[in-house]
């Protein structure tokens, strides 16, 4: 029997043509479709244009509504299949796995750095990966690139021209493809624990600061009287920040204490932030704030957002990021964040 694959064009470099002021998203699904069905194999494909655009002009209304989409073609099809810009693709993939939590197909986002029109692209190479996946059967989010696939919420683009774009952070690929087919690493896969209940809200009103030597502590009080509901820090090393001469703890201390979230992550790519183990980072819990621990930032970040969609109860809030809910965090101290090679 067929399985059947709904494919949602957000737009993109992978549909992407020349324009007067350079490279656009302007390709259909329909202007795809003979390359389409050659990427689909045995799939039965269907396709919706959602929108064509950069993935830069790709905003969180826009992942309220591809949510609300998906959560409603579910029923229909074994996977899904969205076509979405590089540049924030991460970003998307994050905000869909919490949005759709306990989603029982596979959901898999993919791209290319170059446009499907150009001989030596990628993007054929990274639709067949992601159409595949979508007949899995394999529950959750996930992105597929340059032959592997990684879970939406460990997603991270490393790199800006090369085809290898992009990296599972701290935690293993979920699948690779090599010339004996596509392997599946099971263990990765996130495991449903609920219903499936579409929650498609989100908080805007945040910002993310990275933090520098000599970071004026004014800024973040700015942050709070402009009415910032959350702040995500990107702090040095497992997650410190200054306290001598300027101090920065205090600050954020100042933060909460106003009912502003401060969740604390670290700078480092790889292997996240702990912040019980030096001073600077224990002052930092002291101050009341929240731990990312070992999520990218894309997660981090469309985490906050969701949560506070949810809720605005600070003890409710505590224990969402208490919380592994799709594979975003390592809270168990397994090897994971080790594990970069397959």
């Amino acid at each position: 029997m067929k399985r059947r694959v709904f494919l949602i064009n957000t737009g993109g470099t992978l549909s992407a043509v020349a324009k007067e002021q350079g490279l656009a998203p302007g390709l259909t699904t329909d202007a795809m479709l003979h390359e389409l069905h050659i990427v689909a194999g045995e799939a039965e494909l269907t396709t919706c244009e959602y929108e064509s655009v950069d993935s830069a002009n790709i905003f969180p209304e826009d992942w309220a509504a591809i949510a609300a989409l998906i959560a409603r073609e579910k029923d229909h099809y074994d996977g899904i299949v969205v076509i979405h810009g590089t540049d924030t693709l991460a970003y998307t993939a994050s905000m869909l796995s919490y949005m759709l939590l306990n989603i029982r197909i596979p959901v898999v986002l993919t791209g290319s750095q170059l446009s499907i029109r150009n001989p030596v692209a990628d993007a054929m190479e990274n639709l067949r990966c992601a159409i595949y996946m979508a007949q899995t059967g394999c529950p959750g989010v996930f992105v597929a690139f340059n032959r592997k696939v990684m879970l939406g919420v460990r997603a991270s683009k490393v790199r800006s021209l090369s085809f290898d774009a992009f990296d599972s952070i701290n935690c293993p690929n979920v699948a690779k493809i090599s010339s004996i087919g596509m392997t599946i690493r099971k263990e990765i896969l996130p495991k449903p624990g609920g219903i499936f209940k579409l929650k498609n809200t989100c908080e805007t009103n945040i910002a993310v600061v990275k933090l520098f030597p000599g970071m004026p502590e004014g800024q973040l009080r700015l942050l709070a009287d402009a009415g910032v509901k959350a702040v995500y820090l990107e702090a040095f090393g497992l997650g410190g920040m200054p306290f001598l001469k300027h101090d920065l703890v205090s600050e954020v201390k100042a933060l909460t204490e106003r009912g502003v979230f401060v969740l604390v992550g670290t700078q480092c790519r790889f292997e996240g932030s702990n912040l019980s183990v030096y001073e600077t980072g224990r002052k930092a819990l002291s101050a009341g704030v929240l731990q990312a621990h070992d999520m990218t930032a894309e997660a981090a970040i469309t985490k906050l957002m969701w949560v506070l969609g949810q809720t605005t109860d600070p003890a409710e809030v505590r224990e969402y990021f208490s919380l592994n809910l799709c594979g975003e965090v390592n809270l168990t101290g397994s090897d994971f964040a080790e594990t970069r090679e397959w």
